[in-house]
């Protein structure tokens, strides 16, 4: 059930904490930025069976590897909605 909470918190609870804090002029359209990058997980369809509750994403699914990670993260580096995004991700 803790595993459960903490994934959705990361989810959906973490990013809009992170967008009213540091980004509070914007935070509703940088919520939506940073929920739209939820899409990375689109990249589950092509794994069989697409969902497995015991299997990690990292490393299993293309978006979720490490090199893709290093991506994201140079992605903060950029100006919006670039760092945005690498903030979502």
């Amino acid at each position: 059930m803790l595993q459960i909470f903490t994934h959705y918190f990361l989810h959906f609870v973490f990013p809009l904490l992170i967008a009213f804090l540091f980004f509070r002029k914007d935070w509703e359209k940088v919520y939506f930025i940073m929920l739209s990058t939820m899409m990375v997980d689109l990249d589950h369809f092509l794994a069989n069976p697409i969902y497995k509750i015991d299997r990690c994403s990292i490393n299993f699914h293309p978006l979720h590897t490490y090199y893709a990670m290093v991506v994201y993260m140079i992605m903060i580096l950029f100006k919006k909605p670039f760092n945005i995004i690498g903030i979502g991700l």
